[in-house]
């Protein structure tokens, strides 16, 4: 019995070597799988008000904005373009009033020129567009942006373009989230269940 033993060890390392290297390496994950977002009751139709003001900066938020309300199954999205953010508050009222859209989402970019107070611009802005939301109960969402600082230079520019990419991306989840909740409150008001 002890040399069956002694034959099993034996063979044991022998096993071990025999091994290819492909199964001793360890798998590489896969990747996880892409994100499924629900679908829509009814088709959703959203309005894109950005400013031309750094027009290149700004577009980066757009460009991300409508690749991830695509995968959010929203594909009806209409953009505006104004001269800047000051402008943004009235076309989001105008479009919220004609009752075709089912969110207003804004984009732009207020920084000091060196001449006014850019901060007070900026709270402008955010502030009309929150009574616009609040008189309407169209949904508006803010990109509108101001950094504290923000200069002329290659570095600043690669990096608020970064910056308005993902904002793009945040969002559209908002935008999205809002309008799945507002559709299932909605419902809810209709059949009587709240209200």
């Amino acid at each position: 019995m002890n040399q069956m033993l002694q034959e099993a060890e034996v063979q044991t390392p022998e096993a071990e070597e025999v091994q290819s290297p492909a199964a001793t390496t360890p798998a590489t994950p896969e990747p996880p799988p892409a994100p499924t977002h629900p679908r829509f009751a009814k088709p959703q139709r959203v309005a894109f008000v950005q400013s031309s003001w750094h027009r290149d900066v700004v577009e980066e938020c757009r460009i991300a904005f409508l690749a991830e309300m695509e995968a959010r199954h929203v594909t009806n999205i209409d953009v505006f373009e104004v001269p800047g953010s000051f402008e943004i508050p009235l076309h989001a009222q105008i479009l919220a009033k004609t009752r075709r859209y089912t969110a207003i989402v804004a984009a732009g970019l207020v920084v000091d020129g060196g001449i006014y107070r850019h901060e007070f611009v900026a709270d402008t802005v955010i502030k009309a567009l929150m009574d616009v939301q609040l008189r309407t109960e169209v949904p508006v969402f803010s990109a509108v942006l101001t950094p504290q600082q923000f200069h002329e230079t290659e570095v600043h520019y690669d990096f608020f373009r970064k910056h308005f990419a993902i904002k793009g991306v945040e969002v559209a989840e908002a935008c999205a989230s809002t309008l799945h909740s507002l559709e299932r409150l909605r419902g809810q008001v209709a059949a009587g269940i709240v209200g």
